[in-house]
């Protein structure tokens, strides 16, 4: 059973900065795909960044320049560095990943979820 643990959030004000860390031990030997994914109140799940086993990352345009991931040299921890941090951020922050060469869109799609962080910005 594959298990995925975040730790990390919390509230802070607007511009401030927060660091997500998901502990995901059993990808370092394989072909996967890591990725954070949110959920804000009453709106659908958005994949915000992601990474793949060769280490190239994505991110959704609403988190470019001001989020990014990255795994520690084990693989076995994902990050995500978050700053310059907006009231639109706040969500519960989740660590998924997928097995194989594909990185979904479709947030379905993803295999393995932790149990979420939350993220709260105040202006």
């Amino acid at each position: 059973q594959v298990q995925l643990a975040e730790s990390g959030g919390g509230s802070v004000q607007v511009g401030g900065s927060l660091r997500l860390s998901c502990l995901a031990p059993g990808f370092r030997d394989s072909s996967y795909c890591m990725a954070w994914i949110r959920q804000a109140p009453d709106k659908e799940r958005e994949r915000v960044a992601r990474i793949d086993s060769a280490g190239y990352t994505m991110y959704a345009d609403s988190a470019k320049g001001r989020f990014t991931i990255s795994q520690n040299k084990e693989k076995t921890t994902l990050y995500l560095q978050m700053d310059s941090l907006k009231p639109e951020d706040t969500a519960v922050y989740y660590c998924a990943a997928v097995r194989g060469l594909g990185c979904p869109k479709d947030v379905t799609l993803w295999d393995y979820w932790g149990q979420g962080t939350q993220v709260s910005v105040s202006s």
